[in-house]
């Protein structure tokens, strides 16, 4: 079967053709950073126009490059994200569906995530732990299964991903400024400042970066007020990464060996992050794994491998859903399974 997976859930377009014999044979991507960098963060209205405009030109040139006129099935991310943006993909999906006379599957975002490295060659059995981390999300999750998932540990403030931008800016690299931040520390010194790592020495699985952040915000602070910030904006990039990724990798490490979990899957769009997939590999006994750069951020192959894994749970498109909350934990254990 081929399943269309599209994916609106913030501010990238992202459509691919997913072939249950065949693997992935299609995906596209539109991204709007140009389009929300002059604000310096998303705009939901300008990213739903957005989506209304690129959408169905996607998904025709996927559907040419996959060599076929329409798929057996689509699957839409439903939510967790932005809900004007969510209806938009979830509109042109149900349109879809009713048109084709083909199922519908409605995904979870963070669903997707988590199974986007199973679009590589050597995908991670079950059971692992994932780390998902992105501009709004910082999870651990045991996933004993497809719809088995237990939910370890999450921020109780800003998600990494958030905490990577905003630390960007207050050091003027733009937006989005997770890529600029990671090369500019690529020139600094790692411990040149103390930073916190909240919550790592904890038992809780929870993690925090709130009071990272601000810790940061006064180092940037202090360096303005001696007229030094220029020279010295490379080692407060670096200490921030250093301490952020240690966050993120000792609470791994502890969720792993308290689970008993011996591999572990990075997804998000952090997990694109250098330092912290060679430090997850070097200090992770078991086995690690990642999706390929470009499936790291939101894309419409994860959605569609997602759909595809549960074509059991298709229904008709009799509404348009599209849900600004799901928790993951509350999905159940496909119907074939």
């Amino acid at each position: 079967m081929n399943i269309l997976g599209i994916e609106t859930s913030c501010d990238e377009t992202g459509v691919a053709v997913y072939s249950t014999e065949r693997g992935l044979v299609a995906h596209a991507l539109h991204s709007q950073v140009d389009l929300h960098a002059v604000y310096g963060g998303v705009v939901p209205e300008i990213a739903s126009r957005d989506h209304l405009r690129r959408l169905l030109p996607l998904i025709q040139n996927v559907l040419a490059e996959a060599g076929i006129e329409r798929p057996d099935a689509i699957a839409h991310t439903a939510g967790p994200g932005l809900v004007g943006a969510l209806m938009v993909g979830g509109g042109m999906a149900s349109g879809l569906s009713l048109a084709w006379d083909c199922p519908l599957v409605a995904i979870h975002h963070m669903e997707g995530h988590l199974l986007a490295p199973m679009l590589e060659d050597e995908p991670p059995a079950y059971p692992f732990l994932a780390l998902l981390v992105s501009g709004g999300h910082s999870m651990l999750i045991a996933v004993r299964g497809l719809g088995q998932y237990q939910l370890l540990g999450t921020t109780l403030d800003d998600a990494v991903g958030e905490a990577f931008d905003k630390t960007a800016k207050l050091l003027g690299l733009g937006y989005p400024g997770g890529p600029a931040l990671q090369k500019l520390a690529e020139s600094g010194d790692d411990s040149a400042y103390a930073l916190p790592r909240p919550m790592l020495g904890k038992p809780t699985l929870d993690f925090s970066f709130s009071g990272l952040k601000t810790a940061v915000m006064l180092e940037v602070r202090k360096a303005e007020a001696d007229g030094e910030l220029e020279a010295k904006k490379a080692d407060i990039a670096a200490s921030f990464q250093r301490a952020a990724v240690d966050s993120l990798v000792g609470k791994a490490l502890q969720a792993a060996k308290r689970e008993g979990l011996e591999r572990i899957v990075i997804s998000g769009g952090v997990g694109a992050n250098t330092l912290l997939r060679s430090e997850m590999s070097a200090r992770f006994d078991g086995d690690v794994y990642y999706p390929r750069l470009a499936f790291c951020t939101d894309n419409g192959a994860m959605i569609a491998i997602a759909g595809a894994l549960r074509l059991a749970d298709a229904g008709t498109a009799e509404t348009i859903r599209a849900q600004a909350r799901w928790s993951l934990d509350s999905l159940d254990v496909p119907q074939a399974s």
